[in-house]
């Protein structure tokens, strides 16, 4: 029977138990208006579009 020799630490089972913890960077897509970075299936923050429509009025300073 498989018996550990040695009790494991805290801080080895944590580091085996976080190293599937990443960070992965969102998918982000072009603006069909403005070409501008946004997400995907949310509406512009810089013109205020989506799926071709203005949804929200945004003031031009």
């Amino acid at each position: 029977m498989a018996v550990p020799k040695r009790k494991t630490s805290k801080a080895r089972r944590d580091k085996r138990r976080s190293s599937h913890w990443k960070l992965e960077t969102p998918g982000l897509v072009k603006c069909s208006k403005c070409g501008e970075l946004r997400l995907p299936h949310r509406v512009c923050r810089s013109c205020g579009t989506y799926n071709g429509r203005e949804v929200i009025k945004i003031d031009a300073e």
